[in-house]
This record gives structure tokens, sequence and C-alpha cells, in this order.
């Protein structure tokens, strides 16, 4: 468990970033947008389900944000992104699940274009649909790529309570030209 965690964390602090090349975890990633991830059990599609159900997540609608959701990739133990800035990949459980995370991540693009250019602007209280299953927004906090491996053990837990987090980067540095920072939503189901 501990090692999938530690590759989600990597996903989401090093894949959602547009603008800056992104960096392989090992030698075994065989193109600069491949992040090394632990394996993980296959996502089941099935058939679409009723709101009230768990679903396949293919569209977050969120505040100004109204962008398509696709699965992400698995080819091996590696966890390929979206390339689009306008797309959002996804990992974890479906929309609405009883237990664990929906995790949705896509790039921050520092001269705009990106969906999740302004994710820390929506306000706490603001209602996300994930295919058609409502979320209420509980927490938006922008964290240092350090606070966030610190947090990923809880944050990304496939346990527990379901809630859906979206991350993105932040503070894009033109000196180094990565971002600083990753801006973490959380947000639990609401009727």
């Amino acid at each position: 468990m501990k090692r999938l965690l530690v590759g989600l964390l990597a996903v989401a602090s090093l894949t959602a970033c547009g603008g800056a090349a992104t960096e392989p975890l090992s030698s075994t990633a065989s193109t600069p947008s491949e992040v090394d991830a632990p394996t993980v059990a296959p996502i089941h599609a099935g058939a679409p389900t009723a709101a009230a159900d768990p679903t396949k997540p293919t569209r977050l609608r969120l505040d100004e944000i109204d962008a398509p959701v696709v699965p992400l990739d698995l080819a091996g133990s590696t966890l390929v992104p979206p390339d689009d800035p306008t797309v959002l990949g996804w990992w974890g459980k479906d929309a609405g699940a009883r237990h664990g995370v929906t995790l949705l991540v896509g790039h921050t693009v520092h001269t705009g274009g990106g969906d999740l250019d302004d994710l820390e602007d929506v306000p706490v209280g603001a209602t996300a649909r994930v295919s058609g299953v409502r979320y209420e927004v509980s927490s938006v906090k922008v964290i240092s790529k350090t606070a966030l491996a610190e947090r990923a053990p809880r944050l990304f837990a496939q346990s527990g309570p379901h809630r859906l987090v979206v991350v993105t980067c932040e503070d894009y540095n033109p000196a180094t030209g990565h971002y600083d920072a990753n801006v973490v939503l959380t947000a639990t189901r609401s009727n």
C-alpha cells in the first residue's frame, strides 16, 4: 500500500504540471511524459450507472471548470497522464464509491490554457459534479511538494470514507521552469 501511495504522489506532484518537462521517477520510464508507479488492480469501466451509484468519471464540472476526464493509462507499472491541459486524468475509485479516493489530475499552464489553472480560487462549499455524482468542496490548499509527500498516505488512501481529490501544480518558478507547490482540492459526496 505504501508503494501505491508513493506512486500516486509522484503522479500528483510531477505530472500535473504543464509548461515544464515531466521527470520520470526512475530510468525505466521510456518517455519524458511517463512516471513510474506501482502496479495496481485494473480499473473496470462497466456499464454506465445512475448518478446515485458509483460511476466511471468522464467529466468534471466545478466552478468555471468543465473538463473531460479520461482514465490514466497503465502500461505495466507506468502511469501516463493526458498531455492536453484541457483534459483531466483519473485514477482510483469510481465517482461516488463507498470508500477511497477518486483522484483527478491535470496540467496547469503558467501562461494560461489549462483547465486547472485557477483551481486555487474555487471556494470551499462549491459544488463539484463528476459524471453526475455531486460533491461539496471541503478544502482547497496550496501546499509545498514536501508537504504533499508528507500527507500522501492519508490524502490518497484507498480506504476510509470516499472523497474526491483534485491536484494540479502551482507557483511557477521561471528560474527553474518548474512549479514549487501543488493545489489540492478535496471534496466529499453530497446529495
